[in-house]
């Protein structure tokens, strides 16, 4: 019996992981090569592992308009895709090499929808005109899949928004996953304090790209309203644009002028550092303005630390409210941006949520075990990749 051959399209793929998109297919594409044979396809130059081709984008390329040098890669992804059963691509990076495959080879193309760009309107602050070519991609790949996987019920609702052209039939829901042995908790008092953080102190942790989506200016405000002896913890690096740098940088001073204990890393942590920082962590905050489900979450809950997270996107799916976390509510503009149409009231209700959090450690330590239970009980990348592979199964032989 043949072993279905699928190639795995991506612009992040290790040593070069950006976000959680990359995550995402590392751990997947680690599983489904216990059943499948698996190829990689990625940017960012050769690999050692034979299944793994990473490409280089051209020099000629290299001082124009990042969009292109995208376009120019996936061609090469595309003409290497030949004898393929079936082409499964990440984010739009890969989402014309995807589309362009399955035009080219005659074979069924899936997408894994991680985000989208009509909901990344910042994205133009960082791209300019590249930000349409980005949305051309992306929407012309969409419409033509033969299968969107949404990362979250949420995401599904999105997609279908965006594109409302394409059948509902075609998105399924096929949460994240995380991998249960490298994200537990690891009590490293030593490593906590080297970063300069007091373990024996209560402290809310962020950790994420300097985005527009992370909402991190938010969260910033907000820890200007916390108890004094509550740290503020940002493993935040990678900035879209250096005007939201300035801001960040800005808002930090701010903080830090009218209280102490905020500590701000920008390096990228290795996995073992940045589990010892959130199991010391009181609290994790995702304040994100869009989230289709965020990976990061369930690191959190995975080291048995609670969540304090907006309510918005697939966050409410992952942080079940009063049991594992808090929900904080946010009314969001329908403009694309997803901004607070209220931002001092998020502002607000955001510190006022992890002041509650910070002030109750023994419920916070409880609701920290209950959010182990449930990454363990439903996040496993071993059912995630079974619920993958049932949508190949689904567009190759017409199955559900």
């Amino acid at each position: 019996m043949n072993v279905l051959r699928i190639d795995m399209l991506t612009r992040e793929y290790p040593p070069h992981i950006y976000g959680g998109a990359g995550v995402h297919v590392t751990e997947l594409a680690a599983v489904l090569r216990n059943k499948l044979d698996v190829r990689i396809r990625c940017f960012d130059g050769p690999r050692e592992d034979a299944k793994v081709t990473g490409y280089t984008e051209p020099e000629d390329l290299k001082a124009a308009n990042p969009t292109l040098a995208t376009m120019a890669t996936n061609l090469y992804m595309a003409k290497d895709t030949a004898g393929a059963d079936l082409v499964h691509s990440h984010t739009w990076y890969a989402n014309f090499a995807g589309h362009t495959s399955a035009l080219l080879h005659g074979i069924p193309h899936v997408i894994s929808a991680h985000s989208l760009e009509p909901l990344r309107p910042w994205k133009a602050e960082q791209l300019g005109g590249g930000y349409r070519v980005s949305s051309f991609i992306e929407r012309t790949a969409y419409l033509a899949a033969d299968a969107v996987i949404a990362v979250s019920a949420g995401m599904r609702e999105d997609v279908l928004r965006s594109y409302p052209e394409i059948d509902p039939e075609k998105v399924r829901v096929v949460h994240n996953g995380i991998d249960l042995e490298g994200w537990r908790r690891r009590e490293d008092p030593d490593t906590v304090r080297r970063w300069g953080i007091d373990p024996d102190q209560p402290s809310v942790v962020f950790v994420g790209r300097i985005t527009r989506q992370k909402g991190l200016p938010y969260l910033l405000r907000a820890a200007a309203q916390l108890p004094p002896n509550v740290q503020l913890v940002l493993c935040a690096g990678a900035p879209d644009t250096p005007e939201l740098m300035a801001e960040v940088q800005q808002l930090v001073a701010d903080l830090r002028a009218k209280r102490e204990g905020v500590v701000w890393i920008d390096d990228m942590l290795p996995r073992e550092e940045l589990t010892a920082i959130l199991s010391a962590a009181t609290t994790f905050v995702c304040p994100s303005v869009y989230e289709p489900l965020g990976i990061v979450n369930l690191e959190a809950m995975a080291c048995g630390t609670p969540v304090v997270g907006s309510g918005t996107g697939g966050i409410p799916e992952v942080v079940t409210h009063g049991e594992v976390g808090t929900i904080v509510p946010i009314e969001q503009v329908t403009d694309g941006t997803g901004e607070p149409i209220d931002p001092q009231k998020f502002v607000s209700d955001l510190a006022a949520a992890l002041t509650e959090m910070v002030s109750d450690p023994q419920r916070a330590r409880e609701l920290g075990r209950a959010a182990r239970k449930r990454v363990e009980d439903h996040f496993s990348w071993e059912a995630i990749a079974e619920r993958t592979i049932a949508v190949y199964e689904s567009v190759l032989h017409g199955s559900d």
